[in-house]
């Protein structure tokens, strides 16, 4: 028995799988702008990323919200690769779920996508758009 056998048996695997990447992906077109436009235009200048102040004062409410941050966003990587094979933007969500979680590196990762041109030119079109000072380039 092989996916499509399952998916052809129940279909409502199928329907929950479709709707859950229409919401995603829904959602991703109104977070992501969102964020853009929050941070800082200096944010990618600084070599490391630094830790807000209320994790220093909150550290029992950090430790629960960078949990419940990391596991949503291992669960959108899983189901992610789960909609790569099933009706979903797979792609999407396992970007979303990578953007959620704390791994080594991510910090680079970031720097090193915000520097592509279509991204750079997309970044400034949206913070135009919301009015907010354009991001200094990572190499400036």
């Amino acid at each position: 028995m092989d996916l499509f056998d399952i998916l052809r048996r129940n279909p409502w695997v199928a329907a929950i799988s479709g709707g859950f990447s229409l919401f995603l992906f829904f959602a991703a077109l109104v977070a992501v702008p969102w964020i853009v436009v929050r941070l800082p235009a200096d944010y990618f200048q600084r070599p490391r990323r630094r830790a807000g102040t209320w994790r220093r004062r909150h550290p029992i409410a950090a430790a629960f919200l960078v949990a419940g941050k990391n596991g949503a966003g291992i669960l959108l990587v899983l189901i992610g690769v789960i909609m790569l094979v099933t009706p979903g933007q797979g792609l999407l969500t396992i970007a979303v779920g990578l953007i959620l979680t704390n791994y080594p590196g991510k910090y680079r990762l970031e720097r090193w996508a915000i520097t592509r041109p279509s991204v750079w030119r997309w970044i400034h079109w949206v913070r135009r758009k919301a009015g907010a000072p354009d991001m200094v380039h990572p190499d400036a």
